[in-house]
């Protein structure tokens, strides 16, 4: 199994009680972290306004951190979970990604997604279009990309896009350009898409919900022609774990009290959210849940803990008891 580490930015009250000008050194040390360990990538979210209520807390720019972490790493793979197409035009937005590409050595994993904020849509101006109109734009919007990364120019007369002879140059360093991960799961146009362009799915990692899932994205990939098994199913896992059951429940209790000075109201509504995923316990409770998910088909686990920011112990942990056992035993 490969793992990818959710690097705090914000969006999630994680840098809550941090002086917003200590806020990078948090988030490049713990990059610096991970850097050097078993994470074969860390992770951004594509988000402006916090959850699970926009706040006047930071919420730090996916892209404006995949440059900075370009620069300050030097091995770790560099993702967004997800980016939204419909926040910046298509062609842009592959000349960002090309740039990084090269500041950071061809480490660039390019997340998209249509997109489902309606706050943060509406609050910067973009209007919130119809899902049908939004995963139209994805559509047209990877197209583009691709078409940028392989040959450097690109031309589309769209429905949602108009672009005429884009340049892109720097090419990015990776062959073709950054990997793929069409994130969503939404049956009719998202997993088609998917089936259609992407190395890696992201999507729910529920037990019924990721099988089901799966079949209708090996179903499109029969419709296209596509080999289904050339496609990484990915998940991503909010992380609680303690060396016993005691301590579980104190990160419980740390989280409830976290979100109790930021958002008093949410605060027994996120313990209950936390505590009812399947990666909360000890290491050898995780482990199970997820070889139970490997199962399935989800090989590439993105893994989210909320007090990151503050303190490195439960991922210290994952690092020793979790990732050797699964990386060793699934494949």
């Amino acid at each position: 199994m490969r793992f990818g580490l959710f690097a705090p930015q914000g969006w999630r009250l994680d840098l809550a009680g941090i002086d917003p000008a200590q806020q990078w050194s948090v988030m490049r040390d713990l990059a610096q972290h991970a850097d050097h360990g078993p994470w074969e990538s860390i992770w951004v979210y594509d988000h402006f306004h916090t959850v699970p209520e926009p706040t006047d807390e930071a919420t730090h720019e996916a892209w404006t951190m995949m440059a900075a972490y370009a620069a300050a790493t030097e091995r770790v793979r560099l993702g967004q979970m997800c980016t939204c197409m419909g926040y910046r035009n298509p062609a842009y937005l592959a000349k960002v990604a090309a740039t990084i590409d090269v500041i950071s050595g061809g480490r660039v994993e390019m997340g998209i997604g249509g997109g489902w904020y309606e706050h943060e849509w509406k609050a910067y101006g973009y209007g919130f279009p119809r899902a049908g109109i939004r995963l139209g734009m994805l559509d047209e919007g990877v197209q583009i990309m691709r078409q940028l990364w392989s040959e450097g120019k690109a031309n589309l007369d769209g429905q949602h896009y108009q672009i005429d002879g884009a340049i892109c140059r720097p090419l990015p360093i990776q062959d073709g350009g950054p990997p793929l991960w069409i994130a969503g799961g939404g049956e009719r146009k998202t997993l088609r898409t998917a089936a259609q362009y992407a190395a890696y799915t992201n999507f729910d990692g529920t037990p019924d919900t990721f099988v089901h899932k799966s079949e209708v994205l090996e179903g499109h990939c029969k419709d296209l022609g596509r080999d289904f098994a050339e496609i990484t199913r990915s998940a991503n896992y909010n992380v609680v774990i303690g060396s016993t059951e005691a301590e579980v429940t104190e990160r419980l209790d740390w989280i409830q009290e976290h979100y109790r000075k930021v958002l008093p109201g949410q605060a027994e509504r996120q313990r209950k959210s936390f505590a009812s995923g399947p990666c909360v316990g000890t290491p050898e409770q995780v482990v199970e849940a997820l070889r139970a998910a490997a199962q399935m088909g989800m090989t590439y686990a993105i893994t989210y803990f909320v007090e990151a920011a503050y303190d490195r112990s439960g991922i210290e942990l994952f690092e020793r008891e979790v990732v050797p056992v699964l990386a060793e035993s699934v494949g």
